[in-house]
């Protein structure tokens, strides 16, 4: 081939790449990684994770609290050992695929405690009243309908009483055993109950005492007991298997008021929670009150007065670390420090008269060393939360203020302040969001597992800080930890796991709402 000649096409292509310059394009994964997507998979993966993770928690809690106070079905269930035992379904247990297990919630012949059994389907004679899923377990022949004369009684002591309604027996006259009108017979009375007054109930309560209805309950080794129990004792009577929906629902609204409105007993396994919602709700309002100026006076001396250094850079790193500090040791800080060396002190100062008697005023846990123990907690939340809230505010607005001959603080005031309120109440939400849920120091500062008297008097001083009291987060775990039968338990504790983050969950809302109205108002205020 001569000189003058140009290369074929089959020359260049057998050149090789390298030679001619060429330069390999890129696949599509390493488009994508330089385009970002592998990461922005990974990012949301996690977020959609944390999601799950979160709203499974809530969406759980709320299920499982939610429905504690729904009228079960009553269950009769007659073993094949001999016996019958009556309960509420709690549970259904489907690991072991040979032998399906069911737990129910019954109650003791000799004081209508709680007692749990699980029973296999093997151990029946009969299930009566099981749910249609829970039936079809069973063999066709030992399927029974719903014994509809089977009540729930909730007393005012010794618990819950599951069984068959026997009788109605009125202070004067003979017995009611049939069931339909016994039971017409206890409403009518339990209405006209609620209508007196609080001096005629206690009359009419007096006047039938002997007044009452027979329940027969059955336990595995007899056939039925007959418990008497007096009219009075009785909160409340249910027939589940007799209710529709709407009735069902009108028990449930019942019970959950009775619950949010009225003081625990049974060592807290029955009643209500009242006084330890008043008390979530009052030592978070105190302590908001007194770590918001304490946080707020903090982080505008370390961000608007002094002068970057070592020391400053301490005091930061060092607030930093309080936050990581465990709880419990502000618990027992709070106890030495608040209860025993201030406390000590203001008694022996204003109380001696109370010292010599070996009794405590301010010496010993309340309300108001559990608020401060529970402000010096969440402190570095809120330094922390207003010195970003702080910097976020433009330089230009302070140079403007101090050119129209504004003074240092009334440039803060002004200017810095104002604008600076939505970020406070950001680290405020967070502090009132860690406070309320906090256990272990307030075990240490004034929480008690039983205080059904708020620390409230219609005399001077109108508030007792100085008492103790109760709260959710302490009465979650004695219920679910402290409790003889903590299985029976676990439905209350819930229950109240769930009431507690509704309180916080309103509390939080409202000082979000309060952040989106300062911000609005002040964020058209713009040099």
């Amino acid at each position: 081939m001569s000189s003058d000649e140009s290369p074929s096409s089959a020359a260049v292509a057998d050149t090789p790449r390298r030679r001619r310059g060429y330069r390999r394009q890129p696949s599509n994964y390493f488009l994508l990684k330089a385009q970002g997507e592998p990461l922005i998979w990974l990012t949301g993966g996690a977020l959609f994770i944390a999601l799950a993770m979160i709203f499974g928690l809530i969406g759980y809690i709320v299920i499982q609290g939610g429905s504690t106070f729904w009228p079960a079905p009553i269950q009769a269930l007659k073993l094949a050992a001999g016996g019958v035992f009556v309960g509420e379904l709690q549970a259904t247990d489907t690991s072991d695929a040979a032998a399906t297990r069911w737990r129910f919630q019954g109650s003791n012949q000799l004081n209508g405690g709680r007692m749990d059994k699980w029973v296999r389907g093997n151990d029946l004679l009969s299930a009566e009243a099981l749910s249609p899923a829970a039936l079809a377990a069973f063999p066709p022949a030992v399927r029974e309908p719903f014994p509809r004369d089977a009540v729930v009684v909730e007393r005012l002591s010794d618990g819950k009483l599951i069984g068959i309604l026997a009788a109605f027996v009125p202070a004067e006259g003979p017995s009611i055993t049939d069931p339909a009108l016994a039971l017409a017979e206890f409403e009518k009375w339990h209405r006209e109950s609620q209508q007196q007054q609080a001096s005629r109930l206690k009359q009419k309560q007096d006047e039938e005492e002997n007044a009452a209805i027979l329940v027969r309950v059955f336990s595995r080794t007899n056939e039925g007991v007959e418990i008497r129990v007096p009219l009075p004792e009785i909160v409340r009577l249910v027939t589940p298997n007799q209710l529709g929906w709407f009735g069902k629902l009108g028990v449930y609204a019942s019970r959950w008021w009775e619950f949010v409105s009225s003081s625990p007993r049974e060592a807290n396994l029955a009643g209500g929670v009242f006084p330890c919602i008043w008390g979530t709700v009052a030592m978070t309002l105190f302590m908001s009150i007194l770590v918001t100026p304490f946080g707020v006076l903090a982080a505008l001396y370390l961000r608007e007065y002094a002068q970057p250094g070592l020391i400053v850079s301490m005091i930061r790193i060092a607030i930093n670390n309080l936050a990581g500090v465990p709880s419990i040791v502000f618990g027992a800080f709070g106890l030495f420090f608040f209860c025993t060396w201030l406390g000590g002190g203001i008694d022996r100062l204003f109380y001696p008269a109370a010292v010599a008697e070996g009794q405590a005023v301010f010496g010993k846990g309340g309300l108001l060393w559990a608020s401060l123990t529970m402000s010096l907690l969440t402190l570095p939340v809120v330094i922390v939360a207003t010195e970003e809230a702080l910097a976020a505010v433009p330089n230009s607005m302070r140079e403007g203020s101090y050119a129209c001959g504004a003074s240092k603080w009334q440039t803060i005031r002004r200017i810095v302040l104002p604008r600076a309120l939505p970020g406070i109440m950001t680290g405020l939400i967070l502090a009132m969001a860690r406070g309320a849920g906090e256990v272990a120091p307030l075990m240490l500062v004034g929480v008690v597992k039983q205080a059904p008297d708020l620390p409230l008097d219609w005399n001077f001083p109108f508030l007792h800080l100085e008492r103790s009291f109760m709260h959710l987060s302490y009465h979650v775990f004695n219920v679910g930890f402290l409790s003889p039968n903590s299985a029976a338990a676990m439905p209350l504790v819930m229950t109240s796991t769930l009431l507690l983050i509704a309180i916080i969950t309103i509390l939080n809302v409202t000082a979000i709402w309060l952040r989106n109205y300062l911000r609005r108002k002040y964020q058209s205020s713009q040099f």
